[in-house]
């Protein structure tokens, strides 16, 4: 986070107040637009070639562009706004613009990079959609607007899907697939790694210690019977034998004793 501090502090003025509301607005009217004209709609989508021809704009009206056109989109569009607004509230202003930003940048790398595919703006989506499920696991959404769903099991089945992308597709959607979460891996990556590498040292002492658990507390120097051998059975420390002997009732009396030739 240091990188980041200096970066804040070198470019953090030019940082963009409130953008998921810009965002939240241009999708709004992006919506409208293409519920009433869907081909004027598709002027703002991101298509290299003809970013290539001089429709430069289209860099620009992309991330207005909805995820779809249907009553579920609405529901989107407000999932974005209060996960977005918490997340400019949690890091300020400029870290937010700047995880935007590399979210942005991957999606216009991409496009270039296959001409002939169309952009959108899920990778920016979804990619504020796993930062906030890592910040806040234990929040809970509305299933089929009925069932309470913590989201990190909603964010876990969205990294299966990543996974099986990366794994299964094609090229292009192989690529697709990192770009979307290459913004949270910049952000995370220290956090996860951490998170990995002491939640393997908690299980190794939990394993110790659960090993630990299961060693006697009594146990016969004779027979070796112990209290988890016969919960009923009474030990005592010989006082004639030298140093620490536990015998059991029955070879207390009956047994060598100990002595410690050193002495």
């Amino acid at each position: 986070m240091k990188l980041l501090d200096r970066l804040e502090r070198q470019f953090g003025h030019l940082a963009i107040p409130h953008l998921t509301i810009i965002i939240v607005i241009g999708q709004s009217l992006g919506f409208i637009v293409g519920m009433a004209d869907p081909q004027r709609i598709s002027n703002w989508m991101l298509e290299a070639d003809l970013v290539k021809q001089g429709e430069y704009w289209r860099l620009v009206t992309f991330p207005f562009v909805p995820p779809g056109f249907n009553i579920l989109v609405v529901f989107a569009i407000y999932i974005f706004y209060m996960m977005g607004t918490v997340l400019e509230a949690n890091w300020g202003t400029f870290r937010y613009n700047l995880y935007l930003l590399i979210a942005y940048c991957s999606t216009v790398g991409i496009a270039f990079l296959d001409p002939l595919q169309a952009a959108t703006v899920s990778f920016i989506g979804l990619s504020v959609y796993l930062a906030f499920a890592w910040l806040y696991p234990n929040f809970e959404l509305l299933f089929l607007f009925l069932i309470p769903v913590k989201i990190k099991y909603f964010a876990l089945l969205a990294w299966l899907g990543i996974l099986v992308s990366i794994i299964f597709g094609d090229w292009w959607t192989r690529l697709s697939a990192v770009a979307s979460v290459f913004n949270f891996l910049l952000f995370f990556g220290t956090d996860i790694a951490s998170r990995v590498y002491y939640g393997r040292r908690r299980m190794a002492s939990r394993a110790q210690q659960l090993k630990a658990s299961k060693k006697p507390f009594h146990e016969c120097a004779v027979c070796g019977v112990t209290e988890k051998i016969d919960r009923k059975m009474e030990f005592r420390i010989c006082s004639q034998c030298d140093g620490t002997h536990e015998y059991c009732m029955e070879h207390l009396q009956d047994h060598q004793h100990v002595v410690d030739t050193a002495s």
